[in-house]
């Protein structure tokens, strides 16, 4: 495989401060980040839809359209990841996410609408969870990387929990434009600075030539692991949103309360905690692949079951319960196994590929879904789930047992 020079990473108590300092920066930033980026929008589309006089799928398309140009621009991120590090980039995306939401607040119709998510889509490749995963691999190295990542996510995890109520409070005080502002301002004033000024690449870590890198990358899409990794996270990325949308709308079909049904729904956020936490712990005494697994098949159970008992209260929120405790693992398990199998090098050129599958599925699997129940009952929709959790399952179990047999593709110090 190719070669770099690597000489050995400083270990120096300011290098570790620093890194507390990029870890504290950018669990600000992605709390904020999709606070104001995407759970937001949930809280502005019925107004959107008045304003604009538009359909509430046509409003809610402007969302899908972000997503899918996130997941089309995530292999270029990449690249320019591995090659420059995260500051301009992040800082470049905090500024044009700033002017976004400010245009967003003025648009007047459904192109001006568009246009302004196109441009947030291509912010959020440059600012959110891909691009901080990459300055946080670059810094780090074993139960240090580990720790980072599992402190980042349960910060950032808390998002919706603090951005939702709080767009709504901004709406109902101010207008939903008005709130809009409040929110740009808010996000610029924070991550623009901590961005340009916090983040920057740790001194002697690996360096690789561009044709270095690109050889790494070009081997690993070549054989299997990789693309079972990419099956894998894409098919479990895909009905974890489902869930994440329809999940609400089934509890009410299935005869309960819209308050008890907003009420567990909200569960999945604490739980996507618990869940990250478990991984994390069982992962240093176990392989992270088959923990993984361990816990989508979990989820997929749990989708199963909630047709047949989720009438019932114990039943719904024992189905919740096992499908959320899987919820926010795979955001936190696809890094460690890249770079385990992979090295860092090249870990966000890889990353980005497999985000532009499993991003690009998070935006369509739940509209497919949403399809799927018009034409044949929501249990169809939770047999669809059940499938990819198993099937995203079953692809963890076969990586597994092929990076067993195959040596790893990490980079090799000279």
């Amino acid at each position: 495989m190719s070669s770099t020079v690597e000489a050995a990473a400083p270990t120096s108590e300011s290098g570790d401060t620093h890194g507390r300092r990029i870890v504290a920066a950018l669990a600000v930033t992605q709390t904020i980040g999709y606070g104001v980026l995407y759970y937001a929008f949930s809280v502005f589309l019925i107004p959107m839809q008045r304003d604009l006089d538009a359909a509430g799928p046509q409003v809610a398309a402007a969302l899908t359209l972000a997503v899918l140009t996130t997941a089309l621009c995530a292999p270029f991120v990449g690249r320019w990841l591995d090659a420059r590090g995260g500051r301009a980039l992040m800082t470049a995306g905090s500024v044009l996410g700033t002017l976004a939401v400010l245009a967003w607040s003025r648009v007047e119709s459904l192109p001006q609408l568009y246009s302004v998510f196109l441009a947030i889509g291509i912010a959020s490749a440059m600012v959110l969870y891909e691009p901080a995963f990459a300055v946080i691999v670059s810094w780090f190295d074993g139960n240090g990387r580990a720790n980072a990542l599992l402190t980042l996510t349960i910060v950032a995890g808390f998002a919706s929990s603090i951005f939702l109520p709080l767009t709504g409070l901004l709406v109902e005080q101010y207008g939903w434009r008005n709130a809009l502002v409040v929110l740009a301002i808010g996000y610029g004033t924070l991550a623009i600075p901590l961005h340009a000024l916090v983040l920057r690449r740790r001194a002697h870590r690996p360096v690789a030539k561009t044709e270095s890198r690109a050889d790494l990358v070009k081997a690993a899409v070549r054989q299997r692991p990789f693309w079972l990794l990419a099956a894998a996270f894409t098919a479990h990325g895909g009905g974890v949103a489902t869930i994440s949308v329809l999940l609400i709308t089934y509890l009410i079909h299935l005869s309960h309360t819209p308050v008890f049904a907003a009420t567990i729904a909200g569960l999945l956020g604490v739980l996507s905690v618990t869940g990250r936490l478990v991984t994390t712990g069982l992962r240093r005494r176990r392989p992270a692949a088959p923990v993984a697994a361990a816990i989508f098949a979990l989820q997929g159970v749990g989708a199963l079951l909630l047709p047949l008992v989720g009438a019932t209260v114990p039943g719904a929120i024992g189905c919740v319960l096992l499908f959320g405790i899987g919820f926010g693992v795979g955001t936190i398990t696809l890094p460690h196994l890249l770079t385990e199998q992979y090295g860092t090098v090249a870990y966000a050129s890889l990353s980005g590929r497999i985000a532009m599958f499993s991003v690009a599925d998070k935006a369509l699997a739940p509209l497919g879904a949403l399809a799927l129940a018009q034409a044949a009952g929501y249990g169809w929709v939770m047999g669809a789930v059940t499938t990819a959790c198993m099937a995203a399952a079953v692809a963890l179990v076969a990586y597994h047992r092929l990076s067993f047999r195959q040596p790893s593709n990490q980079e090799v110090s000279s």
